[in-house]
C-alpha cells in the first residue's frame, strides 16, 4: 500500500506527439502505448523523440514507480523504418556503427536504457519485428497476446540486430537458441518465445494485454518502491560485473544507500512487527 497522495491530475508529462499516447491508469503507473497502427507502429524520429523525453520524466518523477509499454492496433512494433534506412543507404548519409555506438538508451529509447531502475513492463498486443524485440528484451517483465509474434529479421535485409539484442538473447536463452532466432531470422509464437527463448514470462488472450501487465505493476507497487528499484538495479550490475563485484558494487550504490537509510525500510519492518499493511512512500530523488 502507499501512503503517498496520488494525483494523476498533478504529473505533468513534457510535450509529445500524436504518434505516443501517455495516461496513469492506477496509482503509480504510466501507461505509454505507440501510436502509429496504420504503420504497424513502425519508429520514426519523432516518435523516439517522445519516449526518450517522457521516460527521462518518468525517471525523475518520484511518484511514479512502474511504466508499461504497449502498442496501438495489431502490432506491438514493426521496428525501424526500412525505407527510411534505404534512403539514407543511397542518399550516402547512413552511419549505421557510430549511431549505434553514440546512442545513448539504443532502439526508441529502450532497448538499452541502463539508467533508470524503475520496472518496465512490456505489453505485447501483436507482432513484434526488429528494434521492437530489441525494445522488448530489455523490459523487465513481458505479456504477450496469444497471437503475438516475434521476429529478429534483420539478415533477411542485410542489415544488423545491432541495438542490444545480441548479447540479451544470448544471455536469456542460449547461444543456440539465439543463433536460430539470429541467423535464420524466422518468426516465432508467444508461447515458443516464453516456452524456448525464455523472453516472454505471461501469454494471454488479447484483450487480457494490458489489463495483466497492469495486474503485474499493481503486484509491483505493493512492493517497497526502494526494494523493487534496488533489485532492478542489482539485476543490471549483474550483467556488467562478476559476482563478487557485482555484490560489493551494488552494496555501496546509492539506490542501496537511498534503501538502507530511509523510511520504507523502517516501514517495512515496523508493519511486519505489528501485523499489519506497510504504507509506503515515494522514494527520495537521487
Amino acid at each position: 500500500m502507499s501512503s503517498s497522495n496520488w494525483d494523476p491530475l498533478a504529473l505533468h508529462p513534457p510535450s509529445y506527439s500524436d504518434e505516443l499516447q501517455v495516461s496513469f491508469p492506477q496509482e503509480h503507473v504510466l501507461l505509454m502505448t505507440l501510436n502509429r497502427p496504420r504503420h504497424l507502429n513502425a519508429m520514426t524520429p519523432q516518435l523516439t523523440t517522445d519516449i526518450a523525453a517522457i521516460l527521462n520524466w518518468f525517471d525523475d518523477e518520484s511518484s511514479l514507480w512502474v511504466v508499461i509499454v504497449t502498442g496501438q492496433g495489431r502490432a506491438f512494433c514493426a521496428g525501424a523504418d526500412l525505407k527510411a534506412w534505404l534512403h539514407n543507404q543511397t542518399s550516402g548519409t547512413a552511419n549505421e556503427g557510430e549511431n549505434v555506438a553514440s546512442s545513448v538508451h539504443g532502439f526508441a529509447s529502450i532497448s538499452r536504457r541502463h539508467s533508470s531502475c524503475k520496472p518496465m513492463i512490456a505489453a505485447v498486443n501483436g507482432s513484434a519485428y526488429g528494434g521492437g524485440v530489441e525494445m522488448i528484451l530489455n523490459c523487465d517483465m513481458v505479456i504477450a497476446s496469444e497471437d503475438a509474434v516475434f521476429a529478429l529479421p534483420e539478415v533477411k535485409r542485410g542489415v544488423l540486430a545491432a541495438q542490444g539484442v545480441i548479447p540479451r538473447l544470448g544471455r536469456v536463452a542460449g547461444h543456440q537458441l539465439a543463433s536460430e532466432m539470429l541467423l535464420l531470422g524466422n518468426t516465432i509464437t508467444a508461447v515458443q518465445a516464453r516456452d524456448r527463448f525464455r523472453f516472454v514470462n505471461i501469454v494471454v488472450e488479447k484483450s487480457a494485454v494490458v489489463p495483466t501487465a497492469l495486474d503485474i505493476a499493481r503486484q509491483m507497487t505493493i512492493n517497497s518502491p526502494d526494494s523493487v528499484q534496488s533489485s532492478k538495479e542489482g539485476l543490471i550490475l549483474s550483467q556488467k560485473h562478476h559476482f563478487e563485484d557485482a555484490v560489493r558494487t551494488h552494496s555501496m550504490s546509492l539506490v542501496s544507500k537511498r534503501l538502507y537509510h530511509g523510511a520504507n525500510i523502517k516501514e517495512g519492518l515496523a508493519a511486519f512487527s505489528e501485523k499489519r499493511k506497510p504504507k509506503w512512500s515515494n522514494p527520495a530523488k537521487l
